[in-house]
């Protein structure tokens, strides 16, 4: 017997429960892992709160985590066990002390590489490299905008954004994820809260626009978002912390011939050989200094209820995460 956040029905952070769960042996193309750091994401929160309904429940929730392979199952090959790996997984099961994951998942942690950052940066490395390699392809001299700068993956965006050569104008909502914002590279900083995005962009371009905004913020940003758009602008809605995007005119999209993209992880790692083209890629850019993990708080995995109250406020910059 182990221990694990247990999920019964959608709510609040309360529904988060710590029971005792039970894992058993590896099967075939199984690793049992314990793990040692857990990342925490938006896409948790969408989970626990019913706004997304792909965990069976009763459920163990959770995307991502670090850990240590304890022992290998029938037919693994390339694992053995005192590996450390971590690992993205669309079915969950993270917020465990310990568990049995499909091989095919699990990514070897570069030497350099804490567990910790590993479970705060897989998850938020790869999606920052599929929406600034793959969904759109920066190239130098590009303007972007990047909503949420000072949370943990819009830090990740401005730093490889500039370090690709891109202009960076990033939103924020306090003076505090302002600074981090322009620690991170950003040329100019928004506070969202106490000026007009919009109006602050076309005065940066002189009513040109960005060729790219990446929002993760969605319904409170979206048209905004949209109306920073220079013309065939990319507007790249890749979460909703604010809420869900309500319909709108699809012939809004015709004003400057612009395109929208509502990319999933999970859809640009189907086949192993894209994890593993993704992982290397985000790695590479963590051990060459290119990203970095900020981790801005760290809790016990019993309290994964406080971490969800944390990240739903706002109220932190960088990642959270849990240690069991």
């Amino acid at each position: 017997m182990t221990r694990a956040i247990v999920l019964h029905e959608t709510g609040g952070p309360e529904k988060l429960r710590w029971e005792a769960v039970e894992v058993g042996e590896p099967g075939a193309g199984e690793l049992r892992i314990r793990h040692t750091a857990v990342g925490v994401n938006f896409h948790d929160t969408y989970v626990r709160s019913g706004s997304y309904r792909t965990l069976k429940l009763p459920g163990i929730p959770g995307v991502e985590a670090a850990g240590v392979v304890e022992r290998v199952g029938p037919g693994v090959s390339g694992f053995a066990p005192g590996n450390r790996v971590c690992y993205i997984d669309e079915k969950y099961g993270g917020y465990a002390e310990a568990r049995l994951l499909p091989a095919r998942l699990a990514l070897r942690i570069p030497d350099g590489l804490s567990d910790e950052a590993a479970a705060a940066l897989t998850v938020k490395g790869l999606t920052a490299c599929m929406l600034l390699r793959r969904v759109h392809a920066v190239h130098p001299g590009e303007r972007l905008l990047v909503h949420a700068a000072g949370g943990a993956v819009g830090q990740l965006l401005v730093r490889w954004a500039k370090h690709l050569g891109a202009t960076v104008f990033a939103t924020v909502g306090s003076a505090e994820k302002a600074r981090v914002a322009r620690e991170c590279g950003a040329d100019e900083v928004i506070l969202y809260r106490q000026e007009d995005f919009v109006a602050r962009v076309a005065e940066l371009t002189g009513g040109e626009g960005v060729d790219v905004a990446y929002d993760g913020v969605g319904a409170d940003t979206f048209l905004g978002s949209l109306d920073c758009l220079g013309f065939l602008g990319t507007l790249v809605n890749f979460g909703q912390s604010s809420g869900p995007v309500a319909p709108f005119p699809v012939a809004r999209l015709a004003v400057r011939s612009n395109t929208l993209v509502r990319p999933m992880l999970f859809h640009y790692m189907r086949e192993r050989a894209e994890l593993e083209a993704l992982a290397r890629e985000a790695f590479g850019a963590m051990q060459a200094g290119v990203i970095r993990a900020t981790i801005g708080l760290r809790l016990p995995l019993a309290r994964a209820g406080e971490a969800h109250t944390a990240l739903e406020s706002r109220a932190t910059s960088g990642a959270i995460v849990l240690v069991p």
